[in-house]
């Protein structure tokens, strides 16, 4: 018997959007409903998806996911499809896909050299932190900042990275394996469409050391620039709150730097 693997990311993700389980229901069943495809989400369905049991949501799902995330399917942590999964009961007027038991897919392959992933440091990294990294813009011959406000949810040896609605007029993703001190992932970036950038996507690597104290985590990001040339600059993470919960995450939703607001 197989345990299931948390969507972490997924979860992530809807904490960023300040929204209870019971929010985003409501939230999906009301995309549906302006897409004139009505779906019945529930909290259950959603404690389904973030705890694994169902790897898949059936496509009304995944549109109204898309719609109110505005983030790719494929982005939101869910499982690839399988080609033995069958088709279980979701419980909530549909089916979902449930993932194949034991012998019945083959197991993915470890990336890199074929080493197995090792064991997750000791400390807990899920909270709220400071995301800072700097850029050179070749159009504009300066360097600037980016900041964010992120929420870090961590499974196993893995950390799911996601920016605060309202703390930056960009929207900031980041996935990390752990390894040690070492913590190597990837980053995506969209930009605002009334930016300079004007809503441009872009994306690279990243691969920070942290600190002994847990507290700060500290590298380089390596992406590809307007004119399709390689650039990299420092990154770093700083520790803000170790709460994830809706009251603190509304508390980073602004600027950093500017004086927090009184959580309701």
């Amino acid at each position: 018997m197989t345990t299931a693997t948390p969507n972490s990311t997924l979860r992530a993700v809807r904490m960023g959007l300040l929204m209870s389980q019971d929010e985003f229901a409501r939230a999906l069943r009301a995309a549906g409903e302006r897409a004139g495809q009505p779906n019945d989400a529930s909290k259950r369905l959603v404690q389904r998806w973030e705890a694994g049991t169902t790897a898949a949501p059936r496509p009304v799902y995944a549109r109204a996911l898309e719609s109110i995330t505005g983030l790719p399917i494929e982005s939101l942590g869910f499982a690839p499809a399988i080609p033995q999964a069958r088709v279980v009961e979701d419980g909530d007027g549909g089916h979902d896909v449930e993932p194949a038991r034991p012998g019945g897919t083959a197991h993915a392959t470890t990336p890199g050299r074929g080493r197995a992933p090792q064991p997750a440091p000791t400390g807990n990294y899920s909270g709220v932190w400071l995301s800072r990294y700097e850029y050179y813009s070749s159009s504009r011959g300066k360097t600037f900042t980016g900041l964010h406000h992120v929420v870090v949810l961590q499974h196993g040896n893995r950390l799911t990275v996601r920016s605060i609605p309202g703390s930056s007029d960009s929207t900031l993703t980041v996935d990390l394996t752990i390894d040690g001190s070492v913590v190597t992932g990837t980053w995506v970036e969209q930009t605002a469409g009334d930016s300079y950038y004007r809503g441009a996507r872009y994306h690279g690597a990243i691969q920070m050391l942290v600190e002994p104290t847990g507290r700060r985590m500290a590298g380089k990001w390596v992406g590809f620039g307007k004119e399709m040339d390689m650039n990299t600059g420092p990154w770093g993470l700083t520790f803000e709150d170790p709460s994830t919960n809706k009251a603190t995450l509304a508390r980073y939703a602004r600027l950093p730097g500017d004086a927090p607001g009184t959580a309701e």
